[in-house]
Formats: structure tokens, sequence, C-alpha cells
């Protein structure tokens, strides 16, 4: 059965016109203008970047990078019309994009990867997500931990233990950056008490498991600043979270350094074992 579209009327269209919110069309037509103003300013440059590496040399892409940073740090002025999401939900994805262009990344670098999170966290701060590439990105690519924590400790501002769900595991990756890249043992132990406070508040298996198992970090590193059984818990949680291949490679490597086994299965998981008792 074939279904007819009907063909509004002149008479109707006029009346549709005469009601449109004049308003509300100028915030559209700002909104779409900010992102062709972010499409205009970034696409030759971000294009540049994002094509196969032996197109360019190793100097114009690294050139480009830095170009490519300084014009995300002039775009977080830029104003949102009240469409933060949307706008942090774009810069999410065109950062994928950018991260996963591995081999222009491996001789350009990560210079402009922090500064795609200054944008999305702050247009979004409950950006659950955001925050385990923040990590990852932040520590092991762009090595950058502190810049990295500086930016949870400015979203954690406007989270609570249940909003986002499951928001403990933010309090969780901020302890490995400052346990594992910072060195900040007591900042850590205090980072792990907030994401076992947090997680104790949600009922079920899996929000008791982590509160047991940070408030279970938080004591090692109260009793021992260099405990490797708290080293061992923030490198599993790494692996668990990682990335790509390298990043479990260097877990892996982390792990055995600390007596523990690391162990694959016929199926492709992982057996890990804990280095003996501090």
């Amino acid at each position: 059965m074939s279904v007819s579209i009907p063909t509004p009327s002149l008479a109707g269209l006029k009346a549709k016109l005469s009601s449109i919110d004049l308003p509300l069309i100028a915030s559209i037509g700002a909104i779409f203008g900010t992102f062709g103003v972010i499409s205009y300013l970034q696409a030759p440059q971000l294009a540049r970047l994002k094509q196969p590496a032996n197109h360019l040399t190793r100097v114009d892409l690294q050139k480009e990078e830095a170009k490519a940073k300084d014009r995300l740090s002039l775009m977080k002025n830029l104003p949102t019309f009240g469409f933060d999401n949307l706008i942090a939900d774009w810069y999410f994805i065109d950062y994928l994009q950018y991260f996963g262009e591995s081999d222009v990344r491996r001789q350009a670098g990560y210079g402009a990867a922090m500064e795609y999170f200054d944008i999305i966290l702050d247009r979004d701060p409950r950006f659950f997500y955001a925050y385990y590439y923040l990590s990852n990105t932040g520590t092991l690519y762009a090595g950058q931990p502190e810049r990295s924590v500086a930016l949870m400790n400015k979203g954690l501002k406007s989270l609570s233990p249940r909003v986002p769900d499951r928001s403990y595991y933010i309090w969780r990756l901020k302890a490995i950056d400052e346990l594992l890249f910072l060195g900040k043992a007591g900042e850590a132990r205090n980072s792990m008490q907030m994401a076992s406070n947090w997680a104790r508040q949600y009922p079920n298996e899996e929000g008791q498991r982590v509160a047991k198992l940070s408030q279970s970090t938080a004591n090692y590193l109260a009793r021992n600043p260099n405990s490797k059984q708290a080293q061992f818990d923030a490198w599993n949680m790494v692996m668990s979270s990682a990335l790509d291949d390298a990043v479990i490679k260097r877990a892996i490597a982390e792990i055995v350094a600390l007596g523990g086994k690391v162990t694959v299965s016929p199926n492709g998981s992982f057996k890990v074992e804990p280095p003996a008792k501090d």
C-alpha cells in the first residue's frame, strides 16, 4: 500500500511562517554559525593532520599539530548558545578521529589532545566516558598527568555519587594518575577513599565490589605509600580500560615488574595474579 505525503496549501504555509519563533530561529542560526566557524578554522589543518603520514614530513606534521593546539585553545571561548552537550559530543567525535590516526600521531605527537578535553569537559563535565580517554591520553600519550588530574578535579566539582551513573570510577581514574604518574600516594589514597564512599551508595554487586576494592587500595596506601599491591591494582585497572594494545603491553610489563603474573587464556582474556603482599 502506498502512502501519499500531503502537500501543504499556500495558506497553510503562510500560517506556519507567521507562527515561527524568530528568537528561536536566531538561536539556531547562531549555533550553526558557531559550528561553521569551528569547521572553517579547524578543517584545513586537521584534515592535513588526518591524512596519511607519508604525505607530510615529520616537521610539517608537528607544526600543524602545534597550530591545531592553538586553534583549539582559542575555540574554548566561542559561545555555545545553550548547546553545550551537543558541542561536547561534536568535539569528542572529532577527537576519536584525531586519536585514531596512529601513524600520524606517532610522528606529530599528541600535543593538541588535551585541548580537546579542556573543551569537552568544560562543556559537559558529566560526560562519563570522556574521562577514560582523558586519563589514558593525558598520562600515556600526551605525557601530561598534571593536566589530566586538574581537568578531573574541575569536572568532579559538577558530579555527585549518582550523576553520572557509576561516577565512582572517575575517582578511581584520578587515583591511578596520582599514584602511578605523579607519585602522590596521599592524594591517590584520598581519591580511592572517595571512590569507595561513592560506590558504597550503590546496592548492586558492581558498586559493592568497587567500594570494597577501592577501600582496600586506600588502606594499602595509608599503611605503605609505596605499596606494590596498590600499584598492582592501579595497573590492573589501566589494563582493563586500555585504549589499544600498546597500553595493554605497558600495563602487563608494569604488573610483571611488581612481581605479578599475567597469562592469556585461549579466548583472549587475561588472568592476572597479584604480587606477594607488602
